[in-house]
């Protein structure tokens, strides 16, 4: 890309004024794993802030703005405990069965813990909204798909 097309500020640092990080409008439910990896990120992340040296503009405005966004996370989280049961809620691991056969396991999480690709799922996704007060057998309907849950702990 041009440098025409890069807005630089005086001091010639692109980065310098990076935006805020978004932070949800949901409650910021978090698991007992969940809170332990925020705080964890807040640690990191001030450990991080303390060894910039003066020259690292551009990693200064990232790491301002990951500790903002960690340090309110972290102030918002609301602790929830996880209880087994017969009924799909938070912090619950469900086991589904897709139409085509394909069983999925996952758990329902907090937004800032879940990764899909690790088997967990925010509490706010469509599909966790979906199963939450369900128990083995029911059938929900999500994304024109119908699944059943097999099993949950």
């Amino acid at each position: 890309m041009s440098s025409a097309f890069v807005k630089e500020t005086e001091g010639g640092e692109a980065f310098e004024d990076l935006p805020d990080r978004p932070i949800s409008e949901h409650p910021n439910f978090v698991t007992p794993e969940g809170l332990a990896q925020i705080e964890a990120e807040v640690a990191r992340l001030r450990n991080a802030f303390s060894a910039l040296t003066p020259d690292a503009k551009a990693d200064e405005s990232r790491v301002t703005r990951d500790l903002h966004y960690w340090t309110a996370r972290l102030g918002s989280a609301q602790l929830v405990e996880v209880e087994p049961g017969d009924v799909v809620r938070f912090g619950s691991t469900v086991t589904i069965l897709r139409e085509d056969d394909a069983s999925q396991t996952f758990r329902i999480v907090g937004e800032d813990e879940a990764d899909p690709t690790k088997g967990s799922l925010s509490y706010v996704s469509p599909m966790a909204r979906a199963l939450t007060g369900k128990g083995v057998g029911d059938t929900v309907e999500v994304n024109g798909q119908e699944i059943e849950i097999t099993a949950t702990a």
